[in-house]
């Protein structure tokens, strides 16, 4: 019976040898799910940047002739209260979504691989008082945690950054710390030791490269989760503030005032969140069941 590695060298010597466009459709055929998060992924990322090129209407100018306007061949999703074209803001929201979710998630994650790798080569005493500190952070659920910090710092997109990253840190830390635990044991650690080497390069050069995995599924995971946070304190007044296209802060406009009147004003920014968070959501899924031998199934 063929082992799960040898089905792993055989695909690479294949990826190798096959065309691209074979590989792509090979890898769709074994994760479809994660195929489809790509591509919701890649659709929003292309969104976000010819922003520009794909609307013809300014996302913040303001049309009080056409307020409350339904969908047409004018306006494809309608206008808000304000008279802005909705499509125009849903996409021009994509940046600030996708800005605000790769930033808090690749910076929160950088920092707790940091702190994660640091505390399991410690260990002892600092590694002690580090998991405790960790326990205290992990007691607040996310969003409970990025309001306390948006409620210290207050509102704005660097804000709610901050207020975003800072939860995600104790998250990658205790994820980080089990897999560099087993790493520290490795007898090349010890030989890295025995040879003189600094404490910081035995972490960057020997410890962290092999917790890499961990670290990108980690990242994968918490994209999809800020950009939900962010909508989630947006929609509260508490995230980015007007004119600022933001998805949460066009549900905060007209998800209960103009429910009955207007609902597309509600329903479309609902949608793009939801779609979002599904297809990052999909697409870590994946990366994590490719990255961890634990998971594969192929």
């Amino acid at each position: 019976m063929t082992s799960e590695v040898q089905v792993e060298a055989e695909f690479e010597e294949y990826a190798e040898k096959a065309p691209l466009t074979t590989v792509v459709l090979e890898l769709m055929r074994r994760k479809p799910l994660g195929a489809a998060g790509a591509l919701i992924v890649i659709v929003m990322i292309l969104m976000a940047v010819f922003a520009n090129l794909l609307t013809s209407y300014d996302p913040t100018a303001n049309s009080f002739a056409e307020m409350h306007a339904a969908p047409s061949a004018e306006h494809w999703l309608g206008t808000d209260q304000f008279g802005r074209d909705l499509l125009s803001r849903i996409i021009h929201g994509a940046r600030t979504a996708l800005f605000v979710g790769f930033v808090s998630a690749f910076v929160g994650a950088s920092l707790g691989l940091v702190l994660g790798v640091g505390s399991a080569y410690f260990g002892g005493r600092i590694d002690l008082i580090f998991q405790r500190v960790m326990d205290v952070f992990m007691a607040f659920p996310l969003i409970i945690m990025a309001l306390a910090v948006v409620s210290i710092f207050g509102t704005g997109t660097q804000n709610v950054i901050i207020a975003i990253t800072i939860p995600f840190i104790p998250r990658c830390a205790r994820v980080v710390r089990s897999s560099a635990l087993a790493i520290r044991e490795i007898p090349y650690i010890d030989a890295a030791r025995a040879c003189g080497f600094s404490h910081t390069r035995i972490i960057l050069r020997h410890m962290v490269p092999n917790v890499m995995a961990s670290f990108l599924i980690m990242v994968t995971a918490f994209v999809g989760q800020a950009i939900l946070l962010e909508a989630s304190l947006s929609y509260l007044g508490l995230g980015v503030q007007e004119p600022t296209p933001a998805w949460g802060l066009m549900l905060q406009g007209g998800a209960e005032e103009y429910a009955e009147s207007a609902p597309w004003i509600a329903i479309f920014p609902g949608l793009a969140i939801s779609l979002a968070v599904f297809g990052f959501n999909l697409f870590g899924d994946a990366v994590r069941d490719t990255l961890d031998p634990r998971l594969r199934s192929d």
